[in-house]
């Protein structure tokens, strides 16, 4: 039986840049960085949420050159997702966020579920910022975004 999710990967075009603005600008901490002959197995957790693990790894193998180069394509345009992260206040984390020099790609908004702005990490990654609020299929349905 499945009991949670423990692990996510997130592509990255450098690793140790990735780590430091995860650990630096968002507050996780590190969790595992070992190499493995070429290969290396990093991953960072927020401290609220130790069960998850972000896998930070660069486009490779076990990867052929074919879909590397698609993701990496990907990441230089900043249309890949890394996920969402919830947050108690969007504008105030924004703030904190902005002012130690996270890319922002859209400014904290009202939505029907809440308060959200989106960033982009230092690889071109986008995350979601949350505010939730409680909302029904109605409240969608009638919204425009």
């Amino acid at each position: 039986m499945i009991t949670n999710v423990s692990l996510v990967g997130v592509w990255v075009t450098d690793i140790d840049a990735a780590k430091d603005f995860y650990v630096d600008k968002l507050g996780f901490r590190e969790h595992t960085d070992v190499t493995m002959g070429d290969f290396r197995w990093c991953t960072v957790n927020h401290p609220q949420q130790p069960d998850v693990q972000l896998q930070l790894g660069v486009p490779g193998p076990p990867l052929d050159d074919e879909d590397a180069e698609y993701i990496r394509r990907c990441l230089g345009k900043g249309s890949m997702s890394g996920g969402g992260l919830r947050v108690d206040d969007c504008r105030k984390t924004y703030e904190d966020l902005v002012s130690k020099g996270v890319e922002f790609v859209q400014e904290p908004s009202e939505r029907p579920y809440g308060v959200e702005a989106v960033l982009r990490d230092n690889s071109g990654n986008w995350w979601v910022l949350v505010e939730p609020k409680e909302f029904t299929q109605a409240d969608l349905e009638h919204s425009s975004f």
